[in-house]
């Protein structure tokens, strides 16, 4: 078996968490609008669940917001961070997203919103989120994509070489939506969807940006990450950098970041889902369904 590699430091975003979790609403702008669009997902879902996890709870915005839908009866949370889940209200506990404490076929329903991308197993946490599913559960989930934060990434990285001659990772690296699909494939799952939004917040200034990732309890978890002080020229350069390159974008002077949202919906195997047909097995020419004339392209 091959060794998963530690791209981020597990302890480090429990901590970030920790930290952020007595001032989380006054930045949760970001994952209520996120848990918003999930949950607008589950709409288009005509069943209930009478058991569903929360994972990667937070403050538990996704408890709030589900009161008044009706579809799932009994909602467990559960976060990493014991300080944030200990602010959800309702039912909630301390688990991590690598290692689920969980029977198999336990939950009808599994919700992460924003959690998943600090694992260093993604593979194998959706492989256990697949196990915890009941036959026919419905897993959706939502993480950041590799566009995030595009124009942070460039300005510390460009500021960096200049400052100190070489770069390191400041900005966490995120999933690539081509590979998400094939990843539930992997761990599974049945009629897999991956789509994807993208959420573009403006800010008066880079370091506000910084300030609320801090308050996500966002704050970079990279392994690899520099373990001392930043010196104070590198923030004024890629601040600098930041602004020359965005300011442009908008006519109100703010700058903007990016946020890129990945949405996963898939369902654990049941033998009464519908499957695809097998290549040649159809019964109906293209051109008969669609009314048009077939035509031979040599004449």
């Amino acid at each position: 078996m091959s060794e998963i590699p530690v791209v981020f430091n597990r302890c480090a975003v429990r901590r970030h968490r920790d930290r952020a979790a007595a001032r989380f609403a006054e930045h949760d702008f970001l994952f209520r609008e996120v848990a918003e669009r999930l949950l607008d997902r589950l709409d288009d879902v005509t069943r209930a669940f009478p058991l569903a996890l929360d994972l990667g709870c937070r403050a538990g915005a996704i408890g709030r917001m589900l009161g008044g839908r009706g579809k799932v009866e009994t909602l467990i949370q559960c976060d990493l961070s014991e300080a944030m889940a200990n602010a959800a209200s309702g039912v909630a506990a301390v688990a991590d997203e690598e290692t689920l404490p969980f029977a198999p076929a336990t939950f009808d329903l599994v919700l992460s919103a924003l959690a998943l991308h600090w694992t260093n197993d993604l593979p194998g946490a959706l492989l256990q989120i697949r196990r915890a599913l009941k036959p026919d559960g419905l897993f959706l989930g939502a993480l950041f994509g590799a566009d995030t934060l595009q124009e942070l990434r460039r300005a510390l990285t460009e500021a960096e070489l200049e400052v100190a001659g070489g770069a390191s990772p400041r900005v966490a690296p995120f999933a690539d939506v081509r590979d998400l699909g094939a990843l539930l494939q992997r761990a599974g799952f049945a009629l897999p969807v991956v789509d994807r939004d993208t959420i573009t917040v403006s800010y008066t200034d880079p370091l506000r940006l910084m300030r609320d990732l801090r308050g996500m309890g966002e704050a970079n978890a990279v392994a690899a990450r520099p373990k001392r002080f930043s010196r104070r020229a590198l923030f004024a350069a890629a601040t600098e950098r930041y602004l020359r390159v965005s300011r442009g974008a908008g006519s109100d002077g703010r700058v903007p970041a990016t946020f890129q949202v990945i949405f996963l919906t898939a369902w654990a195997p049941h033998p009464g889902q519908q499957r695809p047909l097998k290549p040649g097995s159809a019964t109906t020419r293209l051109a008969q369904a669609l009314d048009a004339e077939t035509r031979n392209p040599r004449r």
